[in-house]
């Protein structure tokens, strides 16, 4: 038997422009183009990202969006994996190839990483495909350098006990999905006594891309925080 190949592939943090041309190219030359959602009838970021690519192809392809919730649950979200990973051997078995379009980079908090941990444990054969990732891009929208010289940066995607220990050592921070535990970060870095310039970026490279000086307090996902600390 015959087992596809299946690719990790970056699409990067929103705008189409930023797909790289080897990811272009291997979804308009692959059989299945798998693309989670986060919720039943919401389309699927990654995919709207690459659907005018998709448009190009010469040949219809299959697209799968399975359902990848939300949560917290560690049993939910192992049941997600299984289940996404059974529906893509499924079709890999079958001798065909997929591609896993992923938001940024598949290699940086990416639930790719599951799934592909278990498909590879039955033999198939992984291919990662390098994507602009969130962070690097609100960098450059915001005019901001995340590092110079020797400087150390740490990425966070959830502030925890953990933080305060590092952020000593720490020249600048990138603070993803702030959304999620704005109060806890803004206390952290407030309690830090050094000068600072903290930038917020929400819905990068999207059309209703957002940038605030300080940080910025709503709901929306797609938020990330840079803090550089002034030496």
């Amino acid at each position: 038997m015959e087992i596809g190949k299946l690719y990790g592939l970056g699409v990067g943090p929103g705008d189409p422009e930023l797909v790289t041309l080897k990811a272009a190219r291997i979804i308009k030359e692959t059989d299945i183009i798998f693309a989670p959602q986060s919720r039943n009838g919401k389309p699927s970021v990654a995919l709207n990202i690459v659907q005018n690519i998709i448009d190009e192809r010469e040949e219809e392809c299959e697209i799968l969006q399975p359902l990848f919730p939300m949560t917290e649950d560690k049993d939910e979200l192992a049941k997600s994996w299984d289940d996404a990973a059974e529906m893509l051997f499924e079709k890999l078995s079958n001798g065909l190839n997929a591609v896993f379009v992923t938001l940024g980079d598949p290699t940086v908090f990416s639930t790719f990483s599951y799934v592909s941990k278990r498909l590879q444990k039955k033999g198939v054969e992984v291919e990662l495909v390098p994507g602009i990732t969130s962070f690097t891009a609100c960098s450059t929208t915001a005019g901001i350098q995340l590092t110079e010289q020797d400087d150390i940066m740490v990425v966070v995607p959830q502030v925890d006990e953990r933080l305060p220990k590092l952020l000593p050592y720490v020249d600048t921070l990138v603070a993803m999905k702030t959304s999620r535990h704005l109060d806890v970060l803004e206390d952290c870095i407030n309690k830090d006594p050094r000068e600072k310039e903290i930038v917020s970026v929400q819905n990068c490279t999207m059309e209703d891309e957002n940038v605030v000086h300080g940080f910025v307090d709503n709901k929306k996902y797609f938020s990330t925080s840079i803090i550089k600390f002034k030496k």
